[in-house]
């Protein structure tokens, strides 16, 4: 159960008056009031029965220091007993002993949630609005990748994986080996890919067979292997090596850094303030995520905390349709370039007049008609409009080749796209799209110096509070400075 009682102080804290007033531990405990975390978290543990448990407050803030020095769960034990600082953030006397690191481990894997993370974050920015640390209106968006905490295997090797997990764990159950086992092919003497991956998923799915045969009721272990073989083999990402790719870690993916370099891991997506450079919302995904998916919850996450956004700051990726809506939806404006993606008008050739709604060709003619149309094509249905241009004066044009023709087809977005475009390439807007800039930085800062370059754990829920953690010991860096300055 929680304490219902404060501390008492002991002879010792006078010690804590040697910590300098400007050391960031000190600012922060002046600045930002922790307490609320026992209030979010009361509700698990058990209020009239048990032994007095470690304040939740305190736990947090350990892991807080965990990933603000970057430590290991070791360290920050052996550190943190050490550090008078740390001692005198955590709210403990001197003379007191850190809890085990195994205490610490529990506490973050069994009590605290990614939901509780997210209100620790809101509320942190929440004081810092209502103490005007916190004063601009402008955000950005950016996405960073986490390489896994493990190697990726190939198909072939994950095939072979599984099938000594099903048959190890069949003679573990029984007690005896297994009869008439077919021989392991040696995968890599296989030149072709292809064929390797074959004879590996015909040799997996005899022993899937053999074994199955052979099963009881009893054998409830190897019935699950069996089911998650099944699962993985038939699915079609599979063979294509575009899902799972390790049994230590099943939730990590391989994702792009670009057309020439992928990674394996996840992708933690932040939201920023511009101006203060504080971080107001995090979320996480597998490798292959698509950046700006989260928008919609990130925005929202960042109202919460009492932040008014005017401005929203991206990359090319985020420039898409819905995520355009979104920022519009809560009034506010999008600073994302253009993606040659989803736009795709030259426009050395093509201009737009969007009261007339005509396109004009760089030789002086203008559409005379407009189409709907609706085509299926391999990745989906396209939409759009057709503009006829004056086929009279097409046929004289000196560039006719160049334009391909007396259509120009758009998508259903062209227009307004257009738009976007031409105040893009205004002076106003390049200085703005500067703001973006801080971004990277932060990004950089967080793999740097907070550890989120490579996982600690495994699995999408320990990435997430992994980044969620940094993101907060970012913050607690940034916030003192601001208040120190």
């Amino acid at each position: 159960m929680l304490q219902k009682k404060p501390k008492q102080n002991s002879f010792h804290s006078v010690l804590y008056d040697k910590i300098p007033e400007k050391h960031i531990l000190k600012v922060i405990s002046k600045t930002v009031d922790f307490s609320f975390i026992n209030i979010l978290l009361e509700d698990t543990y058990c209020k009239d029965f048990g032994r007095p448990a470690k304040e939740p407050e305190m736990m947090c803030k350990l892991l807080f220091l965990q990933h603000l020095y970057n430590l290991s769960d070791e360290n920050m034990e052996l550190v943190g007993n050490l550090n008078l600082a740390f001692l005198y953030f955590i709210g403990v006397n001197p003379e007191d002993s850190l809890p085990d690191k195994s205490l610490l481990s529990k506490f973050r894997t069994q009590r605290l949630g990614e939901d509780t993370l997210d209100d620790i974050l809101t509320e942190m920015v929440r004081q810092c609005v209502e103490k005007g640390i916190l004063k601009g209106n402008s955000v950005s968006l950016d996405a960073t990748h986490i390489l896994a905490n493990t190697i990726k295997k190939t198909p072939e090797r994950l095939m072979k994986h599984l099938a000594k997990m099903i048959i190890h764990t069949y003679e573990t159950e029984v007690g005896q080996k297994i009869d008439n086992l077919p021989e392991v092919p040696d995968y890599k003497e296989i030149a072709d890919h292809r064929e390797a991956k074959a004879v590996m998923k015909s040799y997996l799915e005899e022993v899937i067979e053999l074994v199955e045969k052979q099963i009881t009721e009893n054998e409830e272990a190897t019935r699950q292997w069996i089911q998650k073989a099944k699962d993985i083999l038939y699915d079609p990402k599979f063979i294509n090596q575009k899902g799972i790719r390790s049994l230590t870690d099943e939730d990590a993916r391989v994702g792009r850094k670009s057309k020439t370099q992928s990674f394996y891991g996840y992708k933690t997506e932040f939201m920023m303030t511009t101006d203060e450079r504080i971080i107001t919302s995090v979320r996480t995904a597998d490798g292959a995520y698509m950046d700006g998916d989260y928008t919609n919850e990130m925005l929202a996450q960042t109202q919460k905390s009492g932040m008014n956004i005017e401005e929203v700051y991206g990359d090319k990726a985020y420039f898409r349709k819905p995520i355009l809506e979104e920022i519009k939806a809560i009034e506010a404006e999008p600073f994302i370039p253009v993606s040659s993606t989803v736009y795709r008008i030259d426009e050395d050739i093509f201009t737009y007049n969007k009261d007339s709604d005509e396109w004009h060709c760089s030789q002086g003619n203008i559409t005379v008609n407009k189409k709907y149309f609706k085509s299926k094509r391999k990745d989906g249905v396209r939409q759009g409009y057709k503009y006829y241009f004056d086929i009279k004066q097409c046929k004289e044009c000196p560039i006719a080749k160049k334009t391909a023709r007396r259509i120009l087809s758009v998508g259903m977005n062209t227009s307004e796209f257009y738009e976007i475009s031409q105040y893009q390439k205004t002076e106003e807007f390049k200085e703005k799209y500067k703001k973006r800039a801080s971004i990277e930085g932060k990004n950089a800062e967080l793999k740097r110096f907070h550890g989120l370059s490579r996982c600690r754990g495994y699995g999408l829920l320990s990435a997430s509070k992994q980044s969620k953690l940094a993101a907060i010991a970012a913050n607690i860096k940034r916030i003192a400075s601001i208040v120190s300055a």
